[in-house]
C-alpha cells in the first residue's frame, strides 16, 4: 500500500506567531488517529510567518478515514489556528507514494 502525505501551508498574522505555536504545540500533543504515522508542523525557511501542517498516512485508506475533529479540545484549537491564518493563503497538497 502506497504511503500518503498531506500537507497545508499558509501564513500567520504577524502579531499572533506566539499564539499559533502554543496553540500548535498542544495540537500536536493530542493529534492521534489509527494510520496517522506522523504529524509535524515546519516554519518555511526564508518566509515570514509562513508554516506547513505535515501529515504522514500508512495507507491512502488511512489518510480517507481520518477526521481530525472527533475530540473537542482538538476541534476547539483548529478553530483557533484557523483564526490566526493570513486570509487566502492556506494550500493544500496530497502526495501519494509510488
Amino acid at each position: 500500500m502506497p504511503k500518503v502525505l498531506f500537507t497545508v501551508q499558509y501564513d500567520v498574522l504577524a502579531d499572533k506567531k506566539a499564539e499559533f505555536v502554543s496553540a500548535i504545540k498542544e495540537l500536536k500533543s493530542l493529534i492521534h488517529a489509527e494510520g496517522l504515522e506522523s504529524y509535524s508542523v515546519y516554519e518555511i525557511k526564508g518566509k515570514s510567518n509562513g508554516f506547513a501542517e505535515v501529515y504522514s498516512f500508512s495507507s491512502l485508506e488511512s489518510y480517507e478515514n481520518f477526521d481530525d475533529a472527533e475530540d473537542e479540545r482538538i476541534n476547539v484549537l483548529i478553530s483557533k489556528i484557523e483564526s490566526l491564518k493570513v486570509h487566502s493563503t492556506t494550500k493544500y497538497s496530497t502526495l501519494i507514494e509510488l
